[in-house]
């Protein structure tokens, strides 16, 4: 059987690009190491304000607990409630002995390009855990921060949400104000066991020109719960972000939500990708876009292997000022008994909706405003106020790149 490092440099040559390739070489893996944090006030003042961006609470007097790596460094690590555990995923390996049964099993290292550069030189990630039958509140939280030029950060995160348990996670991707350029490659696994709960909140902050490059795979367990939701309304050069979901057990669910803007020169290719495996499960995906002069591919897919088994998938987009929207709504039954439903459209503001605002008082650029907050306002059931609250300030913080 081939290694896993046999498997990577077989694979890491590979071509996973839908546009023009981005070549590896063409970013640094050096970085200076940067020093422990003790107290998340010991940050830098602006490292505070473009993480705070991100959604992570500098304070964290709304957190369970906190994961913050700076290009290749795991500078704080910690939870601040029982029955939760935050740890680098270097140390992890280096000192838990379970943590080799979660370790590259959703996702395989040959994949691509990508998931064979963070196999063999991955720096670090996050091990994030909730014991059995403990409910975590408030969300834990984790931050990936380039705070070098030109540099490929490359992680590994895995997330465990054990039997019978509730925890929310929001990961913030963000980068220094002086760094223009970047490469970031993530790999996340996500297991979501016997009746719990896991919501995991994405929020991306980064420069004009940094690539971004997430592989993510979850897997859902008998009766348990996955919100995934990802904001990206940031000008950024490039996202390439397609996970999926395995529903594996009976009534399992699991629901995915994205709210997306392209900026003038960003590409975007995201989506996502259900597979209903098991009796009662449902699914759902919705996506909200607009571009104001970038180009955005909205992909979903729902899979009903089963019978019994329910999905729909929203693809809404919204074009502002130019740009390309290209949503592409997938639905494979392969057996009776499923029901699969999609609806999708690509559209512009409509100009009576404008008018009747103004009639109201609101000034043309007011009115405008307005509409655009309300298509990105999307009802996420079984959010958490905190998280509800982060989504809603993220979109408010994007209106003025928005428009």
């Amino acid at each position: 059987m081939r290694s896993l490092d046999e498997k990577a440099y077989e694979a890491k040559d590979k071509k996973a690009e839908i546009g023009p390739d981005i070549d590896l070489n063409t970013y640094s893996l050096e970085s200076t190491a940067h020093a422990d944090l003790k107290n998340l006030d010991d940050l830098p003042a602006e490292d505070q304000e473009r993480m705070t961006l991100a959604g992570l609470d500098v304070s964290e007097e709304g957190r369970a607990g906190t994961y913050i790596q700076k290009d290749a460094t795991a500078v704080h690590a910690g939870s601040n409630i029982d029955g939760l555990e935050i740890i680098p995923i270097r140390k992890a390996l280096k000192e838990i002995e379970w943590i080799k049964d979660y370790y590259w099993n959703l996702l395989s290292v040959d994949t691509d390009k990508y998931t064979a550069r963070v196999r063999l030189d991955l720096q670090d990630g996050y091990v994030i855990r909730v014991l059995p039958g403990k409910t975590v509140t408030l969300p834990a939280q984790a931050c990936l921060y380039l705070d070098k030029e030109g540099f490929n950060q490359n992680v590994h995160n895995i997330v465990i949400a054990e039997e019978e348990s509730e925890l929310h996670v929001i990961s913030g991707c963000a980068s220094a104000s002086h760094v223009t350029r970047g490469l970031h490659a993530g790999v996340s696994e996500f297991y979501v066991k016997k009746n719990a709960k896991l919501s995991f909140t994405m929020i991306h902050h980064w420069a004009k020109d940094v690539v971004v490059r997430p592989r993510s795979v979850a897997i859902v367990e008998k009766g348990g719960l996955f919100l995934s939701n990802y904001i990206s309304m940031k000008p950024v050069k490039s996202v390439q972000s397609y996970p999926t979901t395995y529903l594996a057990g009976k009534g399992a669910v699991a629901r995915s939500y994205s709210l997306i803007v392209g900026s003038p020169g960003s590409e975007l290719d995201i989506g996502g990708r259900i597979y209903l495996q098991a009796k009662d499960t449902r699914a759902e995906i919705v996506s909200r876009a607009i571009t104001n002069g970038g180009n955005i591919i909205s992909r979903g897919d729902i899979i009903g292997e089963v019978p019994g088994v329910k999905g729909h998938l929203e693809c809404h987009g919204l074009i502002l000022n130019g740009g390309i929207m290209h949503a592409i709504p997938e639905l494979s039954g392969k057996v009776d008994g499923v029901e699969l439903s999609h609806e999708a459209a690509v559209g512009k503001i409509a100009q009576e909706e404008i008018l009747y605002l103004m009639s109201r008082g609101l000034t043309e650029e007011e009115a405008t405003a307005t509409i655009v907050r309300g298509f990105l306002s999307v009802d996420i059931p079984g959010l958490p106020a905190p998280l509800k609250a982060e989504i809603d300030r993220a979109v408010e913080l994007s209106q003025k790149d928005v428009m």
